[in-house]
């Protein structure tokens, strides 16, 4: 089927396997077609679902300390981390935007999301939270409370590579993000081209079971996708965002 569907045809075929929850080596199989074509198509369809709402002036982004752990990073891109030496990852990154909220008063809009950069994109999200200015501080205080090592500020370009480049690299293995997403994406806005990380520990899949995962649905999606063979896994339940 390879030479008879044209690449318009082949996105909306794409869209509708996609749609049924397939993954990108089921996809590529189903319609007979390269792996190599498919997986830059299923990329494209997780930044479609951005919402392009308005959003008020930034007012600060931070990520968690060690979130570059394990992944591939350009150095040209000078995005700060603090990690500490031989730290090890989790694959767990907390992302936080603070915005101007748009209404009058002068408060401040929040949106926080908790990524697994390694494997399985955004586990949580939340907000939009209204606070004041003054309230900014305790609000990230108590976000990063959980992680070690504490936050670092960042531009919002990286939160979006961040957060946006996991959910493609989660999509393409075959888990869609947390529905809280949507709500607090605006603060984000769109990623426009390719994501500059590579995601996986070390580019390889890597399975750390939370509290609350479906550990074997998780485990038969990854099989389905890229073989047990082709990812790493450990059973036993990293943080969770409250």
């Amino acid at each position: 089927m390879d030479q008879q569907l044209g690449d318009q045809q082949l996105r909306e075929h794409v869209r509708g396997l996609r749609s049924r929850g397939l993954t990108t080596n089921a996809i590529a199989r189903e319609l007979g077609v390269a792996r190599g074509r498919i997986a830059p198509l299923v990329r494209e369809l997780a930044r479609e679902r951005t919402p392009r709402t308005q959003t008020g002036k930034l007012v600060g982004c931070w990520v968690s300390a060690g979130w570059s752990v394990g992944l591939a990073v350009p150095e040209e891109r000078g995005w700060p981390d603090r990690a500490e030496h031989g730290h090890e990852g989790t694959g767990l990154a907390g992302v936080l935007v603070a915005r101007e909220h748009l209404g009058a008063g002068g408060e401040v809009s929040v949106c926080g999301y908790l990524v697994d950069t390694y494997c399985l994109g955004v586990k949580d999200a939340l907000g939009p939270r209204i606070t004041s200015r003054r309230g900014l501080e305790r609000f990230a205080s108590r976000f990063y409370e959980p992680f070690d090592g504490g936050r670092v500020e960042a531009p919002v370009e990286l939160a979006r590579h961040l957060v946006w480049g996991a959910v493609a690299y989660a999509f393409e293995l075959g888990f869609e993000p947390h529905r809280d997403l949507w709500p607090a994406a605006g603060h984000l806005e769109a990623l426009e081209g390719r994501g500059d990380i590579g995601f996986g520990l070390h580019g390889k899949p890597y399975f750390i079971s939370g509290h609350f995962d479906d550990v074997e649905g998780i485990l038969r999606t990854l099989e389905g996708s890229v073989g047990l063979d082709n990812a790493h896994f450990t059973l036993s339940g990293p943080l969770e965002l409250a």
